[in-house]
């Protein structure tokens, strides 16, 4: 008999789910308007971190916002955008976002080999100039909150001023998403595809 291959969910954080989504009769108007709105939008569900946003829908309903403009409508090119979000996942230990943003940053051209690097905690080579400036920019600001003006005029020369924010504020957003979903316990989508990050349980 064929063992079963059915992709399971990966665990954050060693225990059980905290905050999981609540049944449907359980969601009070605001909740139910809310999460309306991301089945209504480019999500199509409830998933990730605003399963434990929908305890507060307005809240959930402003970062929806904000990831939605850093996501859909930022101005990095897809490679750099993706790298960077799989990179603080990995920093930060979400399982949730590196499953969803490794195959993604891949699909957009950054090297299995440079993921695989990142995934361990090992700087990644053979980047493209760009992805490397990003690369360096993002764990110099998950690791110092700040970055020294070397680093920042890279990043300003590479991507210009506007660039700058932009990386910083999905570099800030994708932490924040990381650290609710941390504390929650929320749990990454079935894959087989993706190897996890190494476990950090709390």
């Amino acid at each position: 008999m064929e063992p079963n291959r059915t992709p399971q969910p990966v665990s954050q954080g060693g225990g059980p789910e905290r905050l999981p989504l609540p049944p449907m009769a359980a969601l009070d108007d605001a909740q139910r308007a809310a999460a309306q709105a991301l089945i209504d939008g480019p999500r199509k569900a409830v998933y990730g971190p605003f399963v434990p946003l929908l305890r507060t829908p307005a809240l959930l309903d402003r970062v929806a916002q904000l990831g939605e403009a850093l996501r859909f409508g930022g101005a990095l090119d897809a490679r750099v955008r993706e790298l960077a979000i799989a990179a603080t996942a990995a920093a930060v230990g979400n399982q949730f976002e590196w499953v969803m943003h490794e195959p993604l940053a891949r699909a957009a051209g950054v090297s299995a080999a440079a993921l695989e690097a990142v995934r361990v905690g090992a700087r990644p080579e053979g980047l493209a100039r760009d992805e490397q400036i990003a690369f360096d920019f993002t764990s110099e600001l998950l690791r110092r909150h700040g970055v020294a003006d070397l680093s920042y005029e890279r990043a300003r020369e590479t991507f210009g001023e506007a660039g700058v924010v932009e990386l910083s504020t999905l570099v800030g957003y994708f932490a924040m998403v990381s650290w609710v979903m941390n504390v929650a316990r929320t749990p990454s989508r079935p894959t087989a595809e993706v190897a996890p990050l190494p476990s950090h349980p709390l």
